[in-house]
């Protein structure tokens, strides 16, 4: 039956396994993007069994690219580059041009052309965002200066994959021979002059128009208070200004997408924005690693193992060890060169974009594609365990320095949260908007606060203002731990998630049995769930909204002998663990206040 419907059968298909494999990844500690690729390399011609349709594939895969594309310009953070462009520039740029020769190299032994030596190098060059990202979060090392550095890295490597992106269809025919006169007019010059000629009308026209047009659109939305046409919005953006872009100024679709993602990052609505796509955009990212998956050949691991070896020699160490060098050169300490080589030692997203331009191009023979799909599958196997090995030196590094070294946080192989001094003090898990409106009433009433949450952007002003916080998931232990709950007056727990809420209660409880935790939830279930796990109360918004409304009616004069269905509506009540979640009546002269969160 699948036969009839392709579309449908490789999507559920994938994602299926996607999942399956994906959830196998996060249990050996790996990047579950290893699982996605494995679920295109089980659904694709090489292995038997089910083989879904290439064609479709290819196309879910673009749809991927521009999102992904719209993802990387909607984070993309002009401050964090500037705040490390000493090194982050220039070493990036020297490391993508030594791991660019060493792939031109083995490229050369191969008998491969010019040409293909860049594509192929270029591919090796780059690191995932995904896995630099979550190794970084993972040690806590986002907002220390290792973890900035190696940011501003990968938005150096992201900028110049995006301009090889632009510079390699115009380029092709003059480097495809390997022998091209790169000054010859009419076969180099003059296609390069046009394509940078449109690229610059399109940049002018996104940032004269774009930057008005696009928050224009989304604030216009935003007022009409439906969620589904903002998650709309969004989506028409990066997928029409992408298609434009191709269609209007024939550049790439992943150069629109990026860009409109990056005029949509100056919008006061990005951050909402972001969450509304999240979603779709990592459900495509997922079924574009699949048919990434699909296209690879598992013969090439026995087949020809020396290039194999050789490809993933490059990206474990070859630019490891450039940036080590690169990094010390700059005269930073060996445990932050140590810590980029780590982060560095592996290739991801652009790796595929450019290998699979390349192949669409006549650049890069499919044997070339197939090498660094098994580089990317091997190196995100093994970056686990180069990041394990410098942690571990990292550690015995720091037992054995002087006890004055012995708190350097250079030495940290993770970076230690310091324990907070308040005392008598509210804790507060989340500042999204529940949070932020319940943040600014403690703060107004002057009680002592202190405000974790994952987004360190969303933290910044209350840092500048002297408020403690703490950047980083509640489901990492050492968090809470910092938050110092044995001696705080309340946890609120404003998270959206209940299953992360509900962790958070229970650590809290388990922290101080006494502890007073109010949480918030969307429905029954999760209160239950919450309650379960040791929340003092939950409140739950609709139910709180409902009797804000109820009690703003005016007085109703009901006849004597009025039905019962005429009198006022049953309202839940805030649930606790004494009182669990009932429903009561209210009137619509009965206060509806706030139902005591206020410590």
């Amino acid at each position: 039956m699948h036969h009839d419907a392709p579309l449908i059968s490789t999507i559920v298909i994938g994602l299926v396994l996607a999942f399956g494999l994906g959830v196998i990844a996060q249990r050996l500690r790996v990047s579950p993007l290893l699982g996605y690729l494995v679920a295109g390399i089980l659904m694709g011609p090489f292995t038997p069994g089910y083989v879904a349709d290439q064609n479709i594939a290819n196309q879910l895969a673009e749809i991927g690219v521009i999102l992904l594309m719209f993802g990387v310009g909607l984070h993309f953070s002009l401050n964090d580059l500037l705040k490390v462009k000493g090194i982050a520039i220039p070493g990036a740029i020297a490391q993508i041009a030594a791991a660019t020769l060493l792939g031109m190299g083995l490229a050369h032994l191969l008998g491969w052309s010019i040409g293909a030596g860049v594509v192929f190098g270029l591919a090796l060059s780059v690191a995932s965002t995904v896995v630099l990202l979550r190794a970084l979060q993972e040690r806590r090392l986002i907002e220390t200066d290792r973890g900035r550095i190696a940011v501003g890295w990968l938005i150096v490597e992201d900028i110049a994959m995006v301009l090889a992106l632009v510079m390699l269809p115009v380029m092709a025919d003059a480097i495809k021979s390997g022998n091209a006169d790169l000054y010859n007019y009419e076969t180099y010059l003059w296609p390069l002059g046009i394509t940078l000629a449109k690229v610059a009308g399109f940049v002018l026209v996104m940032l004269v128009l774009g930057k008005r047009i696009i928050p224009w659109i989304l604030h216009y939305v935003a007022h009409t208070g439906s969620r589904e046409l903002f998650r709309l919005a969004v989506l028409s953006i990066a997928l029409g200004f992408a298609f434009g872009a191709a269609t209007v100024f024939d550049v790439s679709f992943a150069l629109g997408a990026f860009f409109a993602g990056m005029i949509l990052a100056e919008s006061e609505l990005s951050q909402r924005a972001a969450q509304e796509t999240l979603p779709l955009r990592d459900a495509f990212a997922v079924l574009f690693f699949v048919s990434v998956g699909m296209l690879f050949d598992p013969a090439i691991l026995w087949r020809d193992p020396l290039p194999v070896l050789a490809t993933l020699l490059i990206i474990l160490v070859g630019k490891s060890v450039a940036a080590y060098v690169i990094v010390r050169l700059f005269r930073y300490p060996a445990p932050t060169a140590l810590t980029i080589s780590a982060s560095l030692a592996q290739i991801g997203e652009f790796s595929f974009i450019l290998i699979g331009l390349g192949v669409s191009l006549a650049l890069l023979p499919e044997r070339g594609r197939d090498l660094v799909l098994a580089g990317a599958i091997l190196s995100i196997l093994l970056n686990p365990i180069f990041f394990a090995l410098l942690d571990r030196y990292l550690a015995k590094d720091s037992s054995a320095a002087e006890p004055d070294q012995a708190e350097d946080k250079t030495r940290a192989a993770r970076e230690p949260i310091p324990v907070t001094t308040l005392i008598d003090h509210v804790v507060l898990i989340g500042y999204g908007r529940v949070g932020g409106f319940v943040g600014r009433a403690l703060l107004d009433a002057k009680t002592p606060l202190l405000v974790i949450d994952t987004d360190s952007d969303v933290l910044a002003p209350l840092k500048q203002r002297g408020i403690e916080t703490i950047t980083g998931n509640v489901t990492d232990k050492d968090v809470l731990a910092a938050a110092n709950l044995g001696a705080a007056r309340c946890l609120l727990v404003a998270v959206p998630d209940a299953f992360e809420g509900g962790y958070a209660v229970e650590l809290g409880r388990k922290a101080n049995p006494s502890l007073k935790i109010i949480a918030r939830s969307h429905s029954e279930e999760e209160t239950a769930h919450l309650l379960k796990h040791g929340a003092t109360e939950v409140v739950m918004g609709e139910h709180e909204i409902a009797k804000a409304m109820i009690a703003g009616l005016p007085p109703l004069a009901t006849p004597a002998d009025a039905p019962a269905a005429h009198q006022p509506a049953d309202v839940p009540v805030v649930a606790s663990a004494e009182q669990p979640a009932k429903r009561v009546d209210v009137s619509p002269a009965e206060s509806a206040g706030p139902t005591g969160w206020m410590p």
